[in-house]
């Protein structure tokens, strides 16, 4: 583990949204803070595999010879104010200690995450074990697009407009309590819903939703597809990129 202080002239923390997939939709910030940045730290969800975030920002940012940390973060469910499972939090360990190795060296360190680095993003628990580390490390959080943005806009829809009250849900969460969010709020989106997707259509089909959910898988990526009707994604094997937003308002204006 690092040492318990960071020198005088330790680096700046950037955690940067580069948006759902679509490079044209990072940005200026992002593009401009990850261009000043001489280090990145990529988040990956296997040691073999690749960093969507990484692709995506490369596209838009040249690489100029700068320091590529690939931080592997396993894909587990995390639930706050739970205790979490010791192999997330060996993961967040580890990535903590190389990125403060580069602060101490008084490198500024940025973190593409897709999306934007607020919501559902693994770079708070990032930033925690950095924080207990170095409770003084400078960080810089610049929001990015979200996929449920990017998926309302595809559609020409709204998230929410006028009274409408919106959550935005991890379909991980029980039955009985995603029952009682779908059935009592006007709009809701359902991330993360590649594991679940038959059992929801299930719950929409019971609650007379069904009709009123798209579901976009890949958004602003190469093989985005849209499912207006989610009963025709029934048994297929989705992208972990997947959004359900459901609304039971129409837009009126008279």
């Amino acid at each position: 583990m690092s040492s318990q202080h960071p020198t005088p002239q330790s680096g700046h923390l950037y955690l940067v949204g580069v948006g759902p997939g679509d490079p044209e939709l990072m940005t200026y910030k992002a593009a401009r803070l990850l261009d000043a940045a001489r280090v990145w730290a990529v988040p990956k969800a296997r040691r073999n595999g690749s960093s969507s975030a990484l692709r995506i920002a490369s596209q838009v940012v040249p690489g100029n010879g700068r320091t590529v940390l690939e931080l592997c973060f396993p894909m587990q469910k995390v639930f706050l104010g739970r205790e979490a499972d010791q192999l997330l939090i060996d993961a967040w360990g580890s990535a903590a200690d190389r990125v403060i190795t580069h602060l101490d060296r008084g490198e500024d360190v940025a973190f593409p995450t897709i999306g934007d680095a607020t919501l559902y993003s693994t770079a708070f628990y990032l930033l925690a074990m950095i924080k207990e580390r170095r409770p003084d490390t400078r960080v810089t959080v610049v929001p990015g697009i979200t996929a449920m943005a990017a998926c309302a806009a595809s559609q020409s829809s709204p998230l929410a407009l006028g009274d409408d009250v919106l959550a935005v849900v991890p379909a991980a969460f029980e039955d009985d309590r995603l029952r009682q969010i779908l059935t009592s709020l006007d709009a809701v989106v359902l991330m993360k819903v590649h594991r679940r997707l038959d059992t929801l259509i299930d719950l929409l089909e019971e609650l007379g939703l069904v009709d009123q959910a798209v579901l976009t898988e890949r958004s602003g990526l190469p093989g985005e597809r849209v499912y207006t009707d989610v009963r025709a994604a029934r048994g297929r094997e989705l992208h972990y990129f997947s959004t359900m937003v459901v609304r039971k308002k129409r837009v009126r204006v008279a």
